[in-house]
């Protein structure tokens, strides 16, 4: 006869055990994470608490708990993030697609006028893919380059390019900024987007744990005031955007008036900007002077 334990019962050694580790929104991640290791939906969790969970799918379940107890991001444990309602394949090797950066996504979109236009899209440390793929899936005709530096990045953003059958449409190249473009590339390209590194180096061991101990710093680091990235980006962006074309750019908290300076000193026009879901200025859109 099997060994088995109340849904009750782990719950509440589960939420317990994350609230203790400082997680907030414990009972819902409790819940997500015995979901997916019995395979119960939340009806059945909350409706039948009573009932039975077989050994393996209890001791799944606690595995998953003392990983999330060590900080790492929900989306690593499930391999997976919803982003502009499409799903994202995450990993270690590539930042965590975030609500916020779906400001970019909402800013684009508000500027294209025809969307079945055949576009080309450059994405400057594409990462996941989640800006690129998402535009693509927004853009039906247009066609979209991703950058990255790492090669595990870009093994990510394949699979995801792949999940969400764009491989017809997507191209990925590996190395630093434009240098990865090869000469059957564009030269100029209808829309760039970067969501680059912007944290100040002395301000990443401060973030959250799940960021600190389990996002690649590579994407993190903006150097010492968090603006490097925008300093190699600001030409780069001003050669080859196309002459009626756009660039958005993801920014940190209180980077704008910066970021705005370099590109504007780069030649590019500031058009606007938008906000995120705190009321926090995010990404800032650019033109061709």
């Amino acid at each position: 006869m099997s060994v088995s334990l109340r849904i009750a019962d782990l719950l509440s050694d589960g939420m317990g055990a994350l609230r203790q580790a400082g997680i907030e929104g414990a009972a819902r991640e409790a819940r997500l994470l015995l979901g997916v290791a019995a395979q119960l939906p939340p009806a059945i969790m909350i409706g039948f608490p009573e009932r039975s969970v077989e050994v393996a799918a209890a001791d799944a379940y606690r595995a998953l708990i003392a990983r999330r107890v060590e900080r790492e991001p929900i989306s690593h444990i499930l391999g997976r993030r919803e982003f502009w309602s499409l799903p994202f394949i995450v990993t270690s090797d590539v930042l965590d697609p975030r609500p916020d950066s779906e400001a970019l996504i909402e800013a684009v979109l508000d500027e294209v006028f025809d969307r079945q236009a055949p576009l080309r899209i450059l994405d400057l440390g594409v990462g996941s893919g989640c800006l690129l793929l998402t535009l693509l899936h927004e853009l039906p005709n247009a066609k979209g380059w991703g950058i990255d530096l790492s090669p595990e990045a870009l093994a990510v953003t394949e699979r995801n390019v792949a999940g969400l059958q764009l491989q017809q449409r997507t191209i990925l190249r590996e190395g630093i900024w434009d240098a990865a473009l090869v000469p059957a590339d564009p030269t100029s390209f209808d829309i760039i987007v970067s969501n680059p590194p912007y944290i100040p180096t002395a301000d990443i061991a401060g973030l959250e744990p799940e960021v600190v101990r389990h996002e690649p710093h590579l994407a993190l680091d903006g150097g010492a005031d968090g603006l490097t990235a925008y300093r190699h980006l600001a030409p780069v962006v001003r050669r080859l955007l196309a002459k009626d074309g756009l660039a958005a750019l993801e920014i940190g908290i209180g980077q704008g008036e910066s970021v705005r300076a370099l590109m504007q000193t780069a030649g590019l026009t500031y058009v606007g900007s938008n906000r995120d879901l705190g009321n926090r200025e995010r990404c800032l859109l650019f033109r061709v002077s």
